[in-house]
Parts: structure tokens; sequence; C-alpha cells
């Protein structure tokens, strides 16, 4: 069974598919779906046992959140959406429950579905595979190595 440990280091996007479907669905202008397609960024992950924190960087941007493992935190997106983490949980994988904030129609992700989005991050064999379920479908993952 995978430790939140073996997720500590910097990750290096080595595979991307349905990345530009799944951005589109979450509200994505296609400009920015665009440049983010063909950004690799690298991910840094670092924690203390209980506190996460996972940044981003690559040449177009650098985001960074950090929470506290089972409980509610707000991020804001790459691209400017506000959501928030209702669990951040880790078992065999991390997985993390995200919903938009402020959505009017109670929709969530531009009234198009349940609000909700799953990412689980698995790792396994020197990587590090992130996969980003909507509508209960997966919609894309995306392959990390360490570096």
């Amino acid at each position: 069974m995978a430790t939140i440990q073996q997720l500590v280091g910097r990750w290096r996007l080595v595979e991307s598919k349905g990345f530009d479907e799944y951005m589109k669905e979450v509200g994505v202008g296609m400009a920015l779906r665009k440049v983010g397609a063909m950004a690799k960024p690298d991910c840094i992950i670092s924690s203390d046992g209980k506190n996460l924190t996972i940044k981003t960087e690559s040449t177009l941007k650098t985001t960074q959140f950090s929470c506290n493992l089972g409980e509610k935190f707000e991020e804001t997106t790459a691209d400017g959406r506000k959501t928030q983490i209702k669990k951040c949980i880790f078992a065999d994988c991390l997985q993390l429950h995200r919903r938009r904030i402020g959505s009017t129609s109670g929709m969530g992700w531009e009234g198009k579905h349940n609000n909700k989005k799953v990412g689980r991050w698995e790792i396994g064999g020197g990587k590090c595979q992130i996969f980003y379920v909507l509508l209960g479908f997966l919609f894309t993952f995306r392959v990390h190595v360490t570096v």
C-alpha cells in the first residue's frame, strides 16, 4: 500500500490524455486551454505527515496550495476559478474532492453537472498517475515521473 511520503518530491509531467476536453468541461476558455495543453508542469509535493503542500510549476504559471489531510479548504485554480476541496484524504492514494464556489445555479462547473470533480493520485512503478473524474466518468489522466 502507498503512503503519503511516497508522494513527496518533484514529479514531471510526461503524458496527458483528454486534458483539453476536461478543461473545456470545467469552463476554461479556448485560449487558456491551448496554452495549458502545451505546458509540461512539475509538481513539487511536501508533507509533514498531517499537512500537505502541492506546488505546480511551469513556464506559464506557478500555483500552490496547502491543506491539512481530512479538512476542507479553498483553492484558486490556475485559471482563477474558486473551488473548495471537500475532502483531502489518503488511504491507498490521495483523493481531492473539489466543487466550484459561487455557482448560482447550484450545478457547479458552468451549470453543466453536479458541482463535483474528483482527483485521484496513484503511486506505483516509479510513476504518479492523476485521474480526474467528472460526472462519474474518467475525463483525463496525467502521468508524472520523479525528477
